[in-house]
């Protein structure tokens, strides 16, 4: 199956350099010329629980090389899902598209420019660090869910030999992958532990599984899980886990030593995908008037972090007296 691949970031080499190991023809889609020439001169190396990895994959700042994709996988960051796909979405009606991102509000963007029965969206537990170009630390396992993001619709029965396809990938590639009939509840099930683990670590500069070793960490993650559950229950999401604290805790101990996305992004000083994790449910909890404090001030903090970079104190001076 030939897979486009767009946003070389963790995730996105993560997934090319595996499921190009188990056969498949991928191709990654970049904008950033020089990080493209890189990755075509020396491929991409992944290093972790599964050993050394290193795979030649291209890597191409051109989108018409996606053309005769059967899938696009999409693993940009979530402020820049409408940019990619306004750049991107004339590729016609044949490839079925995933997402795989963080957050909530990707599969409403994809629904403005695609057709809906072309529109998949999915999970994943892998914890993955960005290294360097093409470099990446695989820090953690575990289950990868997709589904259609809009189950039922008309033209779609004819293509679950797709998804199915799909899933077999993702199985042979190393990705343990269930479908999904119904995976906005599972969205949020992510949600959830974004919402517990990214905006605090960025915030702490802790790996995920830190946050567990302090009560007071510990504490604040609770209350903006648990706020965050009463917003997604007002919403009549269903979610995945009986308990989906403790299944928030158990992704910290599972990937304990991976570095979050959101503070990857800090420490480089970027912007952050807080508007799409605990600024969901601030906008959420304000909708349906359920006080959501801990993810508002969380969101704020992060915010003010993204806006401050250039006045940030890094080093104490000596005063002489």
């Amino acid at each position: 199956m030939k897979i486009g691949i767009i946003g070389p970031g963790a995730m996105g080499c993560l997934l090319a350099a595996y499921l190009a190991k188990a056969g498949q023809e991928v191709i990654l889609l970049d904008h950033q010329a020089e990080r493209a020439a890189f990755i075509n001169r020396k491929g991409l190396k992944i290093e972790g629980i599964r050993g050394s990895v290193r795979m030649m994959v291209p890597a191409t700042l051109e989108p018409e090389k996606l053309s005769g994709s059967q899938l696009i996988v999409l693993c940009v960051k979530a402020y820049d899902t409408r940019t990619v796909v306004e750049s991107i979405g004339n590729l016609g009606s044949g490839p079925l598209w995933l997402t795989l991102q963080n957050g909530v509000g990707n599969v409403e963007i994809l629904e403005e420019y695609l057709f809906r029965e072309n529109i998949l969206a999915g999970i994943t537990s892998h914890g993955a660090t960005l290294l360097g170009p093409g470099r990446i630390r695989h820090a953690g396992e575990g289950d990868t869910f997709i589904g259609y993001a809009f189950p039922g619709k008309k033209g779609q029965a004819k293509k679950e030999e797709d998804l199915l396809a799909i899933s077999r990938i993702l199985e042979v590639a190393g990705f343990k992958t269930q479908i999904v009939g119904q995976i906005e509840n599972l969205i949020w099930t992510k949600l959830l532990v974004n919402v517990g683990i990214n905006a605090l670590t960025a915030l702490t500069r802790l790996p995920n599984g830190a946050l567990l070793d302090y009560l007071e960490t510990e504490e604040i993650l609770e209350e903006a899980v648990r706020e965050a559950i009463e917003v997604g229950r007002a919403r009549a999401v269903a979610f995945t886990y009986p308990d989906p604290l403790e299944r928030v805790k158990k992704v910290c101990r599972m990937t304990q030593s991976n570095i979050s996305s959101m503070l990857q992004d800090i420490l480089k000083e970027k912007r952050t995908e807080i508007d799409f994790i605990n600024g969901v449910i601030v906008r959420e909890g304000r909708k349906r008037n359920i006080p959501v404090p801990v993810n508002t001030v969380l969101t704020l903090l992060v915010k003010t972090l993204e806006k401050s970079f250039s006045q940030r104190i890094r080093q104490v001076q000596s005063l002489e007296i």
